[in-house]
């Protein structure tokens, strides 16, 4: 199904390796206008490049998502120039270093815990708090997680309980924002080697679990995920809300 006219906010890229990379890069191969925003000046130069390499021509936007007041000139800047949004990929979170290994009791303190879910779980909320009424019917708003929200995956940590946190909001998300026609949903990735995953302790470990473990035994790609963001981006499904859905390759169905 084709996008063309659909305005879609995409956050979070941060290399060619990016999940959010290859959402944006889906999403402009099917004719949407895809709009850039990078958290500060540090990564301006690098996400101009990946956006020209992905040949949108759309301006990138700053935007710290961690302050209300960038994401408020985000909305009115994105408005003024593109109109109203058909879609967002919110794709943050952070934990500091030092929280993803060892046990969790143990390395886990309150600035981290707040740091965690503010910028992984409360920016989703944020988001779709500033843009609701510069959103159009049908809009679709997803956002990325991860088993470690509902089981306990080792190193993970406090990143865990974020994720936990971002897809309880979504249903209440879904339910905020219904009767605007408005969907919310999660995917659930399986691990992938990108650069939010390299400051997880032992993620290679992970991938050869999963790739032994899965029922498809294999790991999965970036492009696994973009396709099913195109289809919550995509009127294909205009009757999914509220939903976590798993991009895995069948792991998330296994026990031990």
């Amino acid at each position: 199904m084709n996008l063309k006219g659909k305005n879609v906010l995409v956050t979070g890229i941060a290399s060619n390796r990016s999940i959010s990379y290859a959402i944006s890069k889906i999403l402009h191969e099917n004719d949407a206008n895809v709009i850039i925003s990078y958290q500060n000046d540090r990564l301006k130069d690098r996400v101009i490049k990946l956006k020209n390499e992905l040949g949108i021509c759309s301006d990138a936007y700053p935007c710290d998502l961690s302050q209300d007041s960038e994401i408020l000139t985000l909305k009115n800047n994105v408005i003024k120039d593109h109109g109203n949004l058909d879609g967002i990929i919110h794709s943050a979170a952070f934990a500091p270093k030092e929280l993803l290994s060892g046990k969790y009791i143990d390395n886990i303190t309150r600035d981290g815990f707040t740091m965690a879910h503010d910028i992984s779980s409360y920016s989703l909320t944020a988001l779709a708090k500033a843009f609701k009424d510069n959103l159009n019917r049908s809009s679709s708003i997803i956002t990325l997680s991860y088993i470690g929200a509902e089981r306990v995956v080792q190193n993970y940590n406090i990143m865990g309980l974020a994720k936990a946190s971002l897809e309880c909001s979504v249903k209440y998300l879904a339910d905020s924002l219904g009767e605007q026609e408005i969907r919310v949903n999660a995917i659930s990735a399986g691990p992938i080697k990108t650069l939010a995953a390299a400051g997880i302790s032992g993620f290679n470990k992970i991938l050869d679990i999963y790739k032994e473990k899965s029922p498809l035994k294999k790991n999965i790609t970036t492009d696994d995920v973009a396709n099913v963001a195109y289809f919550l981006i995509s009127d294909l499904s205009s009757s999914v809300t509220g939903q976590t859905i798993y991009v895995d390759n069948g792991f998330n169905v296994v026990g031990y």
